[in-house]
């Protein structure tokens, strides 16, 4: 069975974040450790991801939250390492004002096409990212698209819950890798 990699974005994710709910509902989902989840450095994000994924039995896939997105394309360029795939819930623009100062080091995004199969999540709403900047990542990353209409940054304070459509969205895209890899 594939693994399943929690990336979370800047500041972690809290107790009503999505990420969290679905990590208590199934211990097996693991979460990478950087540093600082505040002071986010993208050096360190790298070498965490990696650490993660030497250590999963198996190629997992990464689900990845707002900045957390941005890593995945930095270390996709900067590695060899197997994933399954990437659910890309989120991303951010890293020209938009609302990005976070702190986390300036991933704003240099990589855009050619991510090494692995990859599902990008956005909302229509989302105040760190437009739907025509996700729609331009998706094409640069060979990502499919699934925008969910008004929900935000699709985090805590989008008042989601369990994003149950979040689960079926996952496992969707989930069964489609292991079809492709069969």
């Amino acid at each position: 069975m594939t693994g399943f990699i929690h990336l979370p974005g800047i500041g972690n994710s809290g107790d009503a974040h999505w990420q969290s709910r679905w990590e208590a509902a199934d211990p097996a989902i693991r979460r990478f450790s950087p540093a600082s989840w505040d002071q986010p450095d993208l050096a360190d994000w790298i070498a965490a991801l990696e650490a993660s994924v030497r250590e999963a039995e198996a190629p997992p896939i990464l689900v990845a939250h707002s900045l957390a997105c941005l890593l995945v394309a930095h270390w996709s360029a900067a590695t060899s390492l197997p994933v399954a795939g990437a659910f890309l819930v989120a991303v951010p623009d890293p020209s938009s004002t609302a990005f976070p100062v702190q986390a300036a080091g991933f704003g240099m995004v990589p855009q050619k096409r991510l090494r692995f199969p990859s599902l990008i999540v956005a909302s229509t709403d989302d105040p760190y990212g437009s739907t025509s900047y996700v729609e331009r990542r998706a094409a640069q990353w060979g990502s499919e698209l699934a925008v969910i209409g008004a929900a935000g940054h699709i985090n805590g304070q989008s008042g989601l819950g369990e994003w149950r459509e979040g689960r079926v969205l996952l496992k969707s895209f989930e069964s489609r890798i292991r079809g492709e890899n069969a």
